[in-house]
């Protein structure tokens, strides 16, 4: 029993040497090449051969040398950030407070003595990038670089805005024919002055015409060039007074392009048509709310569909007037009817003049006998 119990126990060796032949390799014939590793250190060894060994923890003098030197960029950041901050405050402030003009005028000592000027080919404006370009500039004044830096950047966005807020352009009418110098321009309002828009619900918008318009037109067009200019887009204006003006007596149509937007409105601004502003009335049911001129405005009752309305006929014999007599300047007549309903005024003072003359003949008559 004891020669079978042997001969079991050799048989288990060689098969676990033939299942590592590492093992195997190490009993050989010659010798070890290397020191037999006891059993208790095999067993600490990973069961799987494919996931490596963890790395062993960095040293503290390593993680104290990264946290030191962590220490500048932090500092850089929070120092570029208080620049930032402070530069930005500066500059909000100096927007608002100061005009462009203005700027120009307390920074040019500075900017003189800096020789500074902005390139057109200054690199992108991406921070770092901008930073490290001003700092770089031999002989250049950091302040400085920066003010006119500022000073192009708020003068492009102003022109910027100002494309959105100005007048389409400085002459928004061509130059009047030279023989007709002495002809007064009328400006019309288009909305509650010539015409009235309303929407309802069953049947979305409708555009009514204000009673007398075709006469007014057509009379008034023999003596004035006829203007209109509204504050509503061309693409509302055009179709309305090309259905409203079937006789062309309206020369030029001025839409919201050619407005100043200023405090949330849109104005007609007169001083922009190219045209003498002794000369220029503007008839409008929104006359004093819409026109930066008051001087040449000829405020009349706005008009909202009352089929009973007469006030464009009313105001032709005042106009008719202006435009025979052709005063030197309409502003200190308009100045006369200021607070008063202009037809209404106008009729009681022809009234009254005409009375007035009828007592001079009949006390030039008394005269005589």
């Amino acid at each position: 029993m004891s020669i079978v119990a042997r001969s079991r126990r050799i048989f288990s060796i060689v098969q676990r040497s033939n299942k590592n032949p590492r093992l195997y390799s190490s009993v050989s014939a010659n010798g070890p090449s290397e020191p037999i590793m006891s059993s208790s250190i095999l067993s600490n060894q990973p069961t799987s051969s494919t996931s490596p060994p963890p790395p062993p923890p960095p040293p503290p003098e390593s993680a104290a040398a990264d946290r030191a030197g962590g220490q500048p960029w932090s500092f850089f950041k929070y120092t570029l950030i208080a620049a930032l901050t402070g530069g930005v405050a500066t500059a909000g402030y100096a927007t608002y407070a100061y005009t462009l003009e203005e700027v120009d005028e307390k920074t040019k000592a500075l900017r003189a003595s800096a020789k500074v000027s902005v390139d057109d080919d200054m690199p992108s404006f991406d921070l770092i990038v901008l930073i490290m370009f001003l700092v770089s500039l031999p002989g250049v004044s950091v302040p400085a670089k920066l003010v006119e830096l500022y000073m192009d950047l708020r003068a492009a966005t102003e022109e910027h805005v100002r494309g959105f807020t100005e007048p389409s352009s400085d002459l928004l009418l061509p130059d009047l024919h030279p023989q007709e110098q002495h002809v007064f321009t009328l400006v019309l309002d288009l909305n509650e002055t010539l015409l009235y828009s309303d929407w309802k619900r069953d049947r979305g918008w409708r555009t009514f015409k204000r009673p007398g318009v075709d006469d007014f037109l057509e009379r008034l067009a023999q003596f004035y060039e006829i203007i209109v200019y509204s504050d509503q887009q061309a693409m509302y204006v055009d179709p309305i007074v090309d259905r409203l003006d079937g006789n062309h007596c309206i020369r030029y149509r001025l839409s919201r392009a050619a407005t100043r937007y200023q405090d949330g409105k849109h104005y007609r601004d007169l001083s922009k048509l190219n045209r003498d502003p002794s000369r220029i009335l503007y008839v409008s049911g929104n006359a004093l709310e819409s026109c930066l001129q008051p001087e040449n405005c000829v405020p009349i009752k706005p008009w909202k569909c009352e089929a009973d309305d007469t006030a464009l006929l009313d105001l032709i014999p005042f106009l008719d007037y202006v435009a025979r007599h052709r005063p030197a300047d309409i502003r200190p007549v308009l100045a006369s009817y200021q607070g008063c309903d202009i037809a209404k005024e106008f009729a009681e003072r022809t009234k009254e003049h005409q009375r007035k003359m009828q007592e001079q003949k009949q006390q030039g008559r008394l005269w005589r006998r």
